[in-house]
């Protein structure tokens, strides 16, 4: 069915980051105040740790960035070039020419902004276990402009897409673009989708999250994040079935179709909050040897989700092929995967 699908059919816009991987310990973690399983913005304080985990830390190069690695994900199951268009951006450098070889490899249609103003993005993932730590240092990410998505060609993309999606991080970059986009989704009764992303977005970039709610069809995020969403705008319940439905029923402009809201819990039960009913879908337990990395995992779930949701299939089969996704790319190093996907719709 995939074959059939057309190219330039699903956008994501978001922050380009070349993400330098490694195993570090505790003391790592504790000497730059980084916390296990969570993701920030790199402060001042942060900048030497890039050069200190190449150096001594062995660290893996893998072409990163929350929706760049959703886009990477969703061309593997769709095995046709460019039906993925990716904007961000990114320096004029050694590490964009990386990072733009591995996406393009990947099936992706890539329009990058290009500045000289910073370098590439670079993200930090700092692995203890079977957890990690993400610290992303957007330098060049920052400078994506509204003129970007105003470029003829850009634009015609933007309007020959059916199908958006945007992670929170780029509140953080450029709310202007989320407003354009989502309000020309929305005139045209297209699907426009986000990711909550971090709990630092629910936090303190609660108010262009608020803002661009209204427009959103397909929310997605993980416990942490629907937790600090919930405590942000003060919904006084730490029941997550009772959140994800005062999520979706939270004020939506296109009156078309009801906001779905999709809540992975780690290895616990995926939550699905679709009219007014919330359904949990059990995750596939891998043996614990096998877990290699879960950074990515929940980019390759809404990967997966969106490969199937273009193709027409119905939700629940978005979720199960989500959790298939994310099952793979657990068992790996960083948002990779190897050979064709065999999920079964």
């Amino acid at each position: 069915m995939a074959e059939k699908l057309r190219e330039g059919l699903l956008l994501g816009m978001g922050n380009p980051l070349l993400d330098i991987s490694a195993t570090v310990d505790q003391e790592f973690l504790k000497k730059y105040d980084l916390k296990a399983n969570n993701a920030i913005l790199a402060e001042d304080k942060h900048k030497p740790l890039y050069d200190e985990l190449i150096e001594l830390y062995n660290a893996d190069f893998i072409a990163g960035g929350s929706v760049q690695n959703t886009m990477r994900v969703a061309q593997w199951f769709l095995e046709k070039p460019k039906i993925a268009t990716y904007m961000g951006c990114v320096g004029k450098d050694k590490y964009s020419k990386i990072l733009e070889e591995r996406a393009v490899a990947n099936g992706l249609n890539v329009r990058y902004q290009y500045t000289d103003k910073a370098p590439t993005g670079t993200c930090a993932v700092l692995i203890t276990g079977k957890e990690r730590s993400l610290c992303a240092n957007l330098a060049a990410a920052n400078c994506f402009t509204t003129s970007h998505i105003k470029v003829p060609e850009n634009e015609e993309l933007i309007k020959a897409a059916e199908y958006y999606y945007i992670s929170g991080f780029f509140l953080t970059v450029n709310p202007e673009v989320i407003q354009i986009v989502a309000k020309h989704a929305c005139e045209n009764n297209k699907m426009f989708m986000m990711n909550l992303s971090a709990p630092f977005i629910c936090e303190y970039f609660k108010e262009p999250l608020l803002d661009a709610h209204p427009y959103v069809d397909i929310l997605f995020g993980n416990e942490t994040e629907l937790d600090a969403f919930a405590k942000a705008n003060d919904f006084k319940t730490t029941d997550r079935k009772e959140i994800v439905l005062k999520i979706a029923n939270m004020e939506k402009i296109n009156k078309e179709r009801k906001r779905i809201v999709v809540i992975t819990q780690g290895s616990g039960p995926v939550l699905l909050a679709k009219d007014d009913i919330v359904t949990e879908f059990p995750v596939v337990k891998i043996p614990e040897e096998k877990v290699i990395d879960t950074n990515g995992a929940g980019d390759a779930f809404v990967g997966g989700f969106l490969a199937q949701l273009i193709q027409g299939r119905d939700i629940e089969t978005c979720v199960k092929c989500g959790i298939w996704a994310a099952t793979q790319i657990v068992q790996t190093s960083g948002c990779t995967y190897e050979g064709k996907p065999d999920f079964k719709p």
